[in-house]
């Protein structure tokens, strides 16, 4: 993928000790290069009204991530603004743009499409929702690695019965809605996979 901005050394090398730390199951940085992978796939069909704001959105959305908290997002955001104010002082970022994206990562499965405008800043929210949710709609075997990880990350920090309520309850909250994926880019190609993943991991199938 041909990146809309290129990281000076230090800053990327900032970030992958960001995401190292603590070691994580699946919120680490393998998680963000699959965003990465949807964020190129958006790039090549429908594009991006402010690329690079998303692209470090992408990158930072996870960079702080600790099971159980409720601040990760924002923190992550805050780290974002802080880190791109060092390193790219004069790119001409929309800074607020970026945390505000990441802020949205900490209300997954709670919007509808209709929450965010057709404009350009709102087709881009959805797709960056939706590059983010895109492993809902993954390879069963994909997938059923991303819901052990998740499990993985939680043990120590949540009892597992309570880890399991909450989870299932998330679950099928998915399950549940209209429409999954808030973009029609993404609704296309993975609502129906998304769907079977689900449905296996909550015991409807």
């Amino acid at each position: 993928m041909s990146a809309p901005l290129t990281l000076p050394t230090a800053m990327l090398s900032a970030l992958e000790s960001a995401y190292a730390t603590p070691p994580r199951a699946y919120h680490g940085f393998h998680h963000v290069q699959e965003v990465l992978r949807h964020f190129a796939e958006v790039s090549a069909g429908p594009g991006w009204t402010q690329p690079r704001e998303v692209y470090l959105a992408v990158l930072y959305h996870d960079a702080i991530y600790e099971a159980g908290r409720k601040d990760n997002e924002s923190r992550s955001a805050a780290l974002a603004m802080e880190q791109i104010a060092q390193w790219l002082p004069e790119a001409g970022i929309d800074t607020l743009r970026v945390a505000e994206l990441i802020d949205l990562t900490a209300r997954h499965g709670q919007f509808s499409p209709g929450d965010f405008g057709d404009d350009g800043f709102g087709l881009d929210t959805r797709h960056f929702l939706d590059c983010d949710m895109a492993i809902l709609g993954a390879e069963s075997t994909v997938f059923d690695a991303y819901d052990r990880g998740i499990e993985e990350e939680y043990r120590g920090h949540v009892p597992g019965f309570l880890f399991r309520l909450n989870r299932r309850r998330f679950l099928k909250g998915l399950l549940a809605r209209e429409r999954i994926f808030l973009s029609e880019f993404f609704h296309q190609r993975h609502d129906a996979a998304a769907r079977r993943n689900l449905e296996r991991a909550t015991g409807k199938k």
